[in-house]
């Protein structure tokens, strides 16, 4: 587990809210509070789609991608007034999350890989990033963290998102 403070926010918030470059995540929960607080739960709804013909309902990812959400969220925060606060738990898509760890032969049986997660909080004056993984059941290895914290830099590095390791 790392914690990355962000050195510039408005770089920062131009990369969450408007650009694509965390459409390789899925939000598991956001927490918004400007005038009031908002809380949005990324799982999906599949009763809400039972009755839909067209609809595999087996087929509909738990979490609904960022990309579709980001937009609501960012209207939420948009104005002249800073948020107060605001939280946002977002897991790597699955298949990259299974890619990575592949890739770097972290040697743990992958079915137990719940998700690699990245937590972003803004307290009114700072967002600081920290990496975490969720397993269905306890892994002693650390590998997996290791790996998805490297690869956390890895990735705001090639975006030029500059940061702080606390």
């Amino acid at each position: 587990m790392k914690a990355l403070q962000i050195s510039s926010m408005k770089q920062f918030m131009n990369h969450l809210l408007a650009a694509e470059t965390f459409a390789p995540f899925l939000l598991e929960e956001a927490v918004i509070s400007t005038a009031n607080t908002f809380t949005i739960d990324g799982h999906v709804n599949r009763e809400f789609y039972q009755n839909d013909q067209d609809t595999d309902v087996q087929s509909i990812p738990e979490l609904r991608p960022w990309s579709e959400l980001k937009g609501l969220c960012f209207d939420l925060i948009k104005g002249r007034r800073t948020p107060l606060f605001f939280r946002f738990v977002l897991h790597l898509k699955p298949e990259k999350a299974v890619s990575l760890l592949e890739r770097e032969g972290c040697g743990i049986d992958l079915s137990q890989l719940k998700a690699l997660v990245l937590n972003i909080r803004y307290d009114g004056s700072k967002a600081v990033l920290t990496t975490g993984t969720a397993f269905h059941t306890f892994v002693p290895s650390k590998e997996p963290d290791i790996v998805w914290d490297r690869a956390m830099k890895k990735f705001l590095d090639g975006k030029g998102i500059s940061y702080e390791e606390l």
